[in-house]
Order: C-alpha cells, then sequence, then structure tokens
C-alpha cells in the first residue's frame, strides 16, 4: 500500500528531497529575514542533532540564483513563500561541509586542500553562465587551494556577481584534531600561516554574506585575527527557538500523524512522555524566562516515527546514534593538557544537576583548562543549558533525561574503575522492586555498592558524593524516571523515583527516598535527631497530592536511609500515618 502521509525525515538533511519526496517539514523560513537584518557575516553554534545541516541546505535554495525558478515549487506554503526577501535567488552559493574533511596528522592540510579544491571548481562549474567564455579553461591552469580561490574570487568581483558562502560544521575539522591529535597540531593549523587559518583569512572580504554554523566556539576564537568580521547571533534572543522544535511545533506535528490515522495515542500523553527526554533547552539569558523551552529535533522525529511504525514508545528513549556525538566529550577531556578542574565540574554538575557560571561567547583551546571555560564547552555541546539567572552569572543545568543519562553513565564509569561492580544482580533487583514492592534487595545492593567503592577512595566527600551516586546507580532502573530533588508537599525530597506507565504498565510500586548523610565523627544523639528528622520530612512528602497524581495509583514505598561515612545505618520503611 503506498504511503499517503508526509514521511518524517528522520536522518535526512536535504532540503529539496523533503519538499520534493513529501516530507513532513517543520517551517523555520519565517527566521530568514531576521537573519539578513542581523549582519551580513554571522556564525551561530548549537548542540548536534539539532536541525543546523537541514536549515542551511534550506538557505541554499532559498538564495541559490539557479534556483530562483524553482522557488515556488520548494517554498510554496512556507511562510517564506508568501513573503520572499529581496535577495531571494540572488545569489551563487558555495557552500563547504567541513564534516567531510579528516585523514591522519601527516595528510591533514592536503586533505583539507583536496575539499576545498574540489568544492571550488564544482562551484566554479555551477555557475559558469555568468562569467565570460574561457572562465573555466583559465580556472584549469590552478591546481593548488590558494590560487584556485584567488582566480574564482577575483572572477566574481569583476562580473559584479553576488556570492553567498555556507559552511556547516565549520569547527569540525579542528575540533576532531584537537580531540585525536592534540594541542600541538591544533595550534599549528590555526595560528601563524597554519591552512586552516588562511582558508579563513581568504573568505574574509570576498563574499557579500556568510553563515557558519558548528557545535563549539573554540575555532572562531582561534582564528579570529585571520577572520574577524562575523557576528555570533549563539545567544541572541531572536534566534533562540530557530533551531530544534517547540512544543507548539511538536503538538503540530503529533497531530497531523493522528489526523492521517497513523498514530493512534493521546497527544498530551505523547508529550508528556517526550518531554523529560528532549525538551528543556534555552540558548539565550534574554529569554529564559518568557521563551518555551526546546526540544532536540532528532530525538522527537526518532520517537514518533517508532510510534508510528510499532503502534508504541521505543523501549530505549535514548536515541543511541546521539551518543556517538555525545562520546567526543570523553576525547575531548582526555587531552593532556586538558586537565584543570574539568572532572570536578563534571562530577558537579552530576551530582547536583546544576552548576553557577558565565557562558563565554568564545574561547581559544588554551583556555579549556579554565572551569568556567569547560562550563561553556558543556553548554555549547547540550550537556548544559540556561535555565536562570544568579545575578551576573547564569545558572546551568541538565536539560532532560538523555542528557541526564550521559552524565549518570560518566559517574559509573568513574565508580567502576574504582571499585568494580556486576550490574546484572542489581537490575534484577530493580525487577522486583517495581513490579512485586520487593525493594530491599535494590536499596541494599546500591548502598553496599556505595561502601565498597567509597572506603576505597571518595572521589568527594560527604553527602554531595552519596547524592551523586545514588544518582547514578538509580538510572540504570529503567522502570522510573529518577527524579532528584522534586518538590512535594513545599519540600524537596532527595528522590522520586517516578513509574514510567506509559512505557511499563505493569509496574505496581513507586518510591520516595529521603537519604540523611552523618560525618563519620556524628554522636548517636545527633544520629537520633537526623533521623527523626528524615521520619517527619518523608511522611510530609508522602502525603502530597501531587505525589498521589503522579504515582497513577501504585503502591507508594517512602523509604528512609541513614548513612554515617560509607556505612548504612538505617534502611526503614517509614508508615505514613
Amino acid at each position: 500500500m503506498a504511503v499517503t502521509y508526509k514521511a518524517l525525515p528522520y536522518g535526512i538533511s536535504n532540503f529539496r528531497r523533503i519538499r520534493e519526496e513529501n516530507y513532513y517539514f517543520v517551517d523555520k523560513s519565517s527566521y530568514i529575514p531576521v537573519l539578513e537584518d542581523a549582519a551580513s557575516f554571522l556564525f551561530l553554534i548549537r548542540p548536534r542533532r539539532f536541525g543546523k545541516s537541514l536549515f542551511l541546505s534550506m538557505l541554499r535554495y532559498y538564495y541559490d540564483i539557479e534556483e530562483k525558478d524553482n522557488f515556488a515549487r520548494l517554498f510554496g506554503g512556507l511562510w517564506i513563500g508568501e513573503h520572499p526577501t529581496q535577495w531571494q535567488g540572488k545569489f551563487q552559493v558555495l557552500h563547504l561541509d567541513f564534516s567531510q574533511t579528516g585523514g591522519n596528522i601527516d595528510t591533514l592540510d592536503k586533505n583539507f586542500d583536496d575539499y576545498i579544491i574540489v568544492q571550488y571548481r564544482t562551484f566554479a562549474e555551477k555557475y559558469a553562465a555568468y562569467y565570460p567564455a574561457g572562465y573555466l579553461e583559465g580556472l584549469s591552469r590552478y591546481d593548488t587551494a590558494s590560487a584556485i580561490m584567488n582566480y574564482v574570487h577575483s572572477a566574481a568581483e569583476k562580473q559584479g556577481c553576488r556570492l553567498y558562502l555556507i559552511v556547516d560544521e565549520y569547527d569540525n575539522f579542528t575540533n576532531t584534531v584537537l580531540n585525536e591529535q592534540g594541542e600541538a597540531i591544533y595550534h599549528a593549523m590555526t595560528h601563524a600561516s597554519g591552512f586552516y587559518r588562511d582558508v579563513f583569512k581568504k573568505f574574509k572580504g570576498n563574499f557579500d554574506r556568510i553563515l557558519m554554523l558548528g557545535v563549539s566556539p573554540v575555532t572562531m576564537d582561534d582564528v579570529t585575527s585571520g577572520y574577524n568580521i562575523a557576528t555570533s547571533i549563539t545567544m541572541d534572543g531572536r534566534f533562540n527557538q530557530m533551531l530544534g522544535f517547540s512544543e507548539t511545533e511538536v503538538r503540530e506535528m503529533i497531530r497531523y500523524y493522528q489526523s492521517a490515522g497513523v498514530l493512534r495515542a493521546d497527544e498530551d500523553t505523547l508529550v508528556a512522555e517526550m518531554k523529560p527526554w528532549y525538551d528543556g533547552y534555552c540558548f539565550s539569558k534574554s529569554v529564559v524566562y518568557t521563551d518555551p523551552k526546546m526540544f532536540n529535533c532528532d530525538m522527537v522525529s526518532y520517537y514518533l516515527r517508532h510510534y508510528i511504525q510499532h503502534g508504541y514508545a521505543p523501549e530505549e528513549m535514548l536515541d543511541r546514534n546521539t551518543q556517538t556525538d555525545y562520546g567526543k566529550l570523553d576525547k575531548l577531556i582526555q587531552l593532556d593538557k586538558l586537565d584543570g578542574d574539568r572532572k570536578g565540574v563534571l562530577l558537579e554538575v552530576a551530582e547536583k544537576g546544576t552548576i553557577i557560571g558565565t557562558v563565554a561567547d568564545s574561547f581559544p583551546a588554551a583556555q579549556l583548562t579554565d572551569p568556567d571555560m569547560f562550563k561553556s564547552l558543556l553548554f555549547y555541546y547540550g550537556m548544559l543549558t540556561i535555565t536562570g539567572i544568579y545575578g551576573i552569572e547564569q545558572e546551568l543545568s541538565i536539560p532532560n533525561n538523555n542528557i541526564r543519562k550521559q552524565y549518570y553513565d560518566f559517574l559509573l564509569r568513574e565508580y567502576q574503575k574504582v571499585y568494580p561492580v556486576d550490574f546484572s544482580p542489581l537490575v534484577r533487583s530493580y525487577t522486583d522492586a517495581a513490579l512485586k514492592g520487593e525493594w530491599r534487595s535494590m536499596i541494599e545492593r546500591i548502598l553496599k555498592a556505595y561502601r565498597d567503592t567509597t572506603s576505597v577512595r571518595s572521589l568527594i566527600e560527604g553527602e554531595r558524593n552519596l547524592q551523586g551516586f545514588m544518582n547514578a546507580y538509580l538510572s540504570l532502573n529503567p522502570y522510573y524516571l529518577t527524579a532528584p530533588e522534586v518538590e512535594l508537599n513545599h519540600g524537596y525530597c532527595d528522590f522520586f523515583l517516578m513509574p514510567d506507565l506509559v512505557r511499563w504498565p505493569m509496574v505496581k510500586h513507586s518510591y520516595i527516598l529521603e537519604l540523611k548523610y552523618l560525618p563519620a565523627n556524628a554522636t548517636a544523639p545527633q544520629a537520633d535527631e537526623q533521623w527523626a528528622e528524615a521520619l517527619r520530612q518523608i511522611r510530609t512528602y508522602a502525603q502530597g497530592e501531587k505525589v498521589r497524581l503522579l504515582t497513577a495509583g501504585t503502591e507508594l514505598h517512602p523509604i528512609a536511609v541513614q548513612i554515617k561515612g560509607y556505612e548504612a545505618m538505617r534502611v526503614e520503611e517509614v508508615g505514613t500515618k
């Protein structure tokens, strides 16, 4: 049977293909005039899997003089189709994707030059009709990237041709080198007469408009002396919603597939399930309290595609393709000269879920040893997002469960290095707790792992270490949305294991955990006083209306835990009367 509805363009970033082959398209074309008004030379940073390449592809077809006659067909029905700007179809567009370059240390410069040569020759052939006879023959006399670029730019200037440069993943090439080859090779590329820096110098002054998109600001700062004309719009509130999906856009997508008869599920239920995993991004402090938070668009497409094809949500809410991207963080923090306090930053974020800092617009690679710069890098990678303002600084937090799992995986690896633990019995105990209400094995196994690990070496002393450890180990439990520091009945419980009944309707039990940490030298009266406080608090949490709603009819188990040093002193289920 032929498909009669628009397919989801998961993994497809070619605008022409999406429009001609009837894929679903979230219209972001209203940002085109806003970009034009911002400046002629722009660069924007967003996390991976956020729709950057598709957006750039749309711009290519919009501005390309060779696509001018296809405007109505490609842009009909979109916002810009009814509101074209004066620059529509007026440029010869050069598109460069630096993710297509690479190689080992010995071939880096040659591979990069070869890529530039191929792209410029292709560009010249595409627009040869706009130049005098013999244009291509003259180009054939040159065989170096520098000479070919000079020839093409000079010819365009003589003919009065307007040129638009679009660079996708402008930082990919050098970030790959920084991650895999080290700072010395990276510095040689981006400073003095480095070949990468030289290319950027030739961009300057030879294009009427330039737009560059990437993942981190490291490269731009290091090549700034060669290319210092671009305006960063990364944290400009006007572009906060330009990439990614708003909740309104997600709901419109759901309604479309419901009306097509291929998505048989309640709209609010789907949004409620996706929101904790894919939502939560804000890229500008100026709109942190006004703009809706943004969803990762690739993750939404991943989820809905699975639901349409199978009739239910994916068992793994985390798209494994994104793990490859965030895995690059591991390489970044292992660089020899990037020690600093990076591990402290990661641990603090993983254990508290939030950190205070100031996001830098750009910074050189040499400053990544600065913990504040490392916070900025986590923001640009999408591992932190802006959730509030604290004086002149920003409150930076983990945006969602998808990213939280990345941190907890990091924590687990750190703990496993100290004292390896077999996870299989622990995972089975999670099932017993979820289905049978047999929670003691689950708690005792986690506490034993905590004791064995911290008795060898405490990663961070005290209660902060305990909170992080519980976070990491509870994240292995697939049946719950494990939420630390949830507000329940005018207080904040340490952990709320909220049953994920959409994915696991067989779950019959839910849990509130209140952890109390005592220093090793605490006295017995201090322990008793703290324990009484724990009982009072957890009873208050358990009696709240919010708990009743979120546990959705499951049996609630309030569990209080008291730890002294690294030994469990008391572990009890607390009656609510």
